[in-house]
């Protein structure tokens, strides 16, 4: 195994003990390595490879196979193979073609051969086919037929090869309809599992979007079309895309020293560094990355789409309905726009943004000749967008359509949204190192506008209260132009000034020089500057605390404005990567919500609840109990901790595990002791389970209940009944004191620590203004399993009290909430710095 460390002269490689795999047996300073790294010519690393494996390959079939087989098999490269597409780690894909099933005496011959190419340090992957397996459909094995479409002939029985590459061309012809609707289907479901947009922060070069794995798609619908032609890939452009791709692909490979193909932050900083590249820093080389990628992209999307067309019926219909929107402007034909007369953009360019309002209205996409004419009009465009005065109008319809998000994405893919607000053009393709985010700032951007469109489709119950919300705005294009700027000043420096409010200044110069009211200007700019005010108050606020009411209240100003800044944070948080707004996170923002709403509309509840349990057995378990535990519990809750504590008062100790909205609530009933708190959320921790949120209470006899809100990213206690058994007996025992927390938390596995020059330093904020009796105190630390059971513990020893405890994890940064107190009081001024250093020791450990 190796990895890779910068030097005076650009990349080095060190070795490690570790067991290494049969490629790493290639030595790391072979030639052809070195003569990569200084030129970058993935052409000539790509060939070498592929001449050096074509020896070895027929090396082993004259030792093993011709001496056995003199007729009657042929060795063929399949695949990237069969293309001379070897990268240094590659697999090698052979297919041995057969005249008759192999007997004992072959099969033999052909372990040999096998092994022989293991032995040369090479990781063949093979199959054994028949001439009559080559020729049939495989329904569950798309990829033999597709591979086949790039075989190459290596050695053996070359009259075999030549009956399959005879016989190839009608099997082709006579299946080549199922053959690209299972394609289509098959690079569809690729590009969903990465949300089909190629604008990731650390694609895979290979099978993102945009990547290799597109560009073989093209090459294969090039020759299941009729005429075997594959005439897009002739253009320049995608020429140079592709071997920019593969020069990417090289370089992660050597640095990996296997088939890596993650274009992590650390490659993307070390293939800008490279001697081959031109690009002054990582940031320009992944704008070239999306450049080169978009147009691999761009024509796979024409390419499936125009396959699919061709064999539906449906859709053909569709399209004939759809075709009868077409206008005096603008006409549609097999769903796409196309302009009457294009000519006409040269006199009348406010013709774009009625375009663009089409698009809008009805979700349809532009046609290639569009685009095209676009381009060809950009500098009479450009003239035109830079005297915006008086298009608020057409801009403010447009933001407002039902499809204004695919609009937008028409615009920005064709240059016009940059024309329009050039201040967009500095977040196009910007990489921010934010492991939390996925994608770039314009794609996150364009995401969240799209969340607010299928929030008006939305079926699932719990985002349905979202949707009324969307409905009663009485201006939802503004939400839409807030979204747009709300990230624009993440690109460049603000002199110290936050982004968010870098980004309202931003966003108001360049909505008024469109003409925007004043009215419109200071919803927006509000929205803007305060975009993560809510999300803020999920994961760092108690929302059962009076005070979070007053402040989210103080902040938020007016109902409306508390509608739409909701709206905007349901659209932000889902942005951030396919699973950041989980349903916990959209419980807790409607919790939000509501809290802020009442206490808008002053129908916030009394201190105490007025009807309280009867029976003496709850008198008594609530006695001394902080009415707070009244005002967050439903009577149901309160019977079933009374009924736990009787259980509590014979065992010692009574827990109760329950799910809800796809996390899960524990409740522990026990009797106070030092480090109680900490113990049980080390147990939890040891079984890779994430608190959510904590809360702890102590009545006057001296019974603590502790509640935690968690979840199992593993599903392991869903999947494995019995392991929720084994949770609750750890749980008992070390609420025991029978079992060391600490010999727990060593089994945990140590998780991927962020990349060179990302690490977390930790950082510690006291708030003693935020609630009215506890002090607020923030961690901000790298995560690590167990993190909370040591910041729990030295609470402990400095003789704190954990009230409550919010924790939010935003990939390896972990950010804790805790409200502390000591004898029932907030935090004296004079404890804060010691308590500051003790905590910055225990998270940076």
């Amino acid at each position: 195994m190796t990895y890779w460390t910068q030097s005076a002269f650009g990349m080095k490689i060190v070795e490690t003990q570790h067991s290494r795999q049969p490629e790493a047996s290639v030595p790391e300073t072979s030639p052809a390595m070195r003569s990569f790294l200084e030129t970058g010519d993935s052409a000539l690393a790509l060939a070498g490879r592929t001449a050096h494996v074509d020896s070895v390959v027929r090396d082993a079939y004259e030792k093993a196979l011709l001496p056995v087989y003199p007729r009657g098999v042929a060795v063929l490269a399949v695949g990237g193979y069969g293309r001379k597409e070897l990268f240094p780690h590659s697999d090698i894909d052979v297919l041995l073609l057969e005249a008759n099933p192999p007997g004992e005496g072959e099969r033999a011959a052909l372990s040999r051969f096998l092994q022989s190419i293991w032995d040369e340090g090479l990781r063949p992957s093979h199959s054994l086919r028949s001439l009559r397996d080559c020729l049939e459909v495989h329904e569950s094995n798309l990829e033999l037929n597709i591979s086949l479409l790039d075989m190459r002939f290596l050695a053996g029985d070359e009259e075999l090869f030549g009956q399959a590459s005879a016989r190839m061309p009608k099997f082709l012809a006579a299946n080549r309809a199922g053959l690209v609707r299972r394609l289509c289907r098959m690079t569809r479901a690729r590009h969903a599992k990465f949300q089909g947009t190629i604008y990731h922060l650390e694609p895979n070069i290979k099978e993102s979007p945009g990547g290799l794995r597109d560009w073989n798609v093209l090459e294969w619908m090039g020759k299941l079309r009729p005429d075997g032609a594959g005439a897009p890939l002739t253009a320049g452009q995608l020429r140079e895309s592709r071997k920019f791709l593969h020069t990417a692909r090289c370089f992660l490979h050597y640095r990996s020293n296997r088939d890596n193909n993650l274009l992590g932050f650390d490659a993307q900083e070390e293939l800008a560094a490279a001697a081959f590249s031109p690009a002054s820093n990582a940031s320009a080389w992944m704008r070239e990355y999306f450049r080169n990628a978009r147009a691999i992209w761009r024509e796979t999307l024409r390419t499936l789409e125009a396959s699919e067309g061709e064999s539906s019926s449906l859709l053909a219909g569709f399209r004939d309905w759809r075709a009868r929107l077409s206008n005096a402007e603008f006409t549609v034909s097999r769903d796409r726009v196309l302009l009457r007369y294009p000519h006409a953009i040269e006199k009348d360019p406010a013709m774009v943004m009625r375009l663009f309002l089409f698009v809008g209205r009805h979700g349809i996409a532009l046609h290639r000749e569009t685009e095209n004419r676009l381009r060809q009009y950009e500098a009479v465009l450009r003239e035109y967008f830079a005297s915006p005065e008086g298009l608020w109008p057409l801009w403010h319809d447009l933001a407002g359509l039902p499809h204004a998000g695919f609009a937008l994405r028409a615009m920005h893919e064709t240059g016009v949204l940059g024309m329009l607000f050039p201040e967009w053009t500095s977040i196009e393709c910007e990489v921010i190192r934010d492991f939390n985010h996925r994608y770039t700032v314009d794609e996150h951007t364009l995401i969240a506008i799209q969340n607010l469109e299928e929030l008006r489709e939305t079926e699932d119950p719990a985002r349905k209260r979202f949707a009324v919300l969307l409905a009663e705005l009485p201006d939802p294009a503004l939400l839409n132009c807030a979204l747009l700027f709300h990230d624009v000043a993440k690109a460049g420096e603000n002199g110290g000034e936050g982004h968010a409010a870098a980004s309202r200044r931003i966003a108001e110069v360049a909505l008024r020089r469109l003409g925007a009211p004043e009215e419109a200007l200071e919803m927006a700019g509000f929205l803007v500057e305060h975009h993560l005010d809510l999300s803020a108050a999920m994961t760092g606020r108690d929302l059962e605390d009076e005070a979070t009411a007053v402040y989210l209240a103080h902040r938020m100003e007016t109902i409306e404005k508390l509608k739409y800044l909701t709206l905007m944070t349901y659209a932000d948080t889902g942005a951030v990567h396919p699973t950041a707004l989980s349903p916990w996170r959209l419980e807790q923002l409607f919790r939000v919500y509501a809290v802020a709403y009442r206490q808008l509309t002053h129908e916030l509840e009394t201190e105490r609840i007025e009807s309280r349990p009867a029976s003496p057995e709850q008198e008594a378990f609530l006695k001394g109990f902080p009415t707070r535990y009244l005002r967050t519990h439903t009577e149901a809750q309160i019977r079933i901790h009374a009924q736990l504590d009787e259980l509590r008062k014979a065992a010692g100790v009574a827990l109760e595990i329950r799910r809800a909205g796809g996390v899960y609530e524990l409740s522990i009933l026990t009797k106070d002791r030092h480090f109680l708190f900490a113990s049980i959320a080390g147990a939890l921790a040891s079984f890779g389970l994430n608190i959510l949120k904590a809360e702890a209470f102590a009545n006057q006899q001296g019974t603590v209940l502790d509640t935690f809100v968690f979840a199992d990213p593993a599903r392991n206690l869903e999947l494995n009944p019995p392991e929720m058994d084994r949770l609750k007996h750890t749980l008992e025992r070390v609420i025991a004191g029978r079992v060391e927390v600490r010999g727990l938390l060593k089994n945990r596995p140590k998780p991927t620590p962020p990349s060179k020059g990302s690490r977390i330093q930790p950082r510690i904020n006291f708030d003693n203004e935020a609630s009215h009796s506890a002090t607020l105190v923030e961690v901000v630390a790298e995560d690590r399993p167990g993190l909370l059971y040591d910041i729990a513990s030295a609470f402990s020893e400095a003789g704190c009290s954990i009230e409550v405890v919010l924790i939010d994890t935003e990939a390896h940064k972990a950010i804790d909430v805790f409200y502390i107190t000591s004898d029932g009081k907030k935090l004296e001024a004079g404890r804060l710095d010691s308590i500051r250093r003790m905590l910055l020791e225990t998270a940076g450990g």
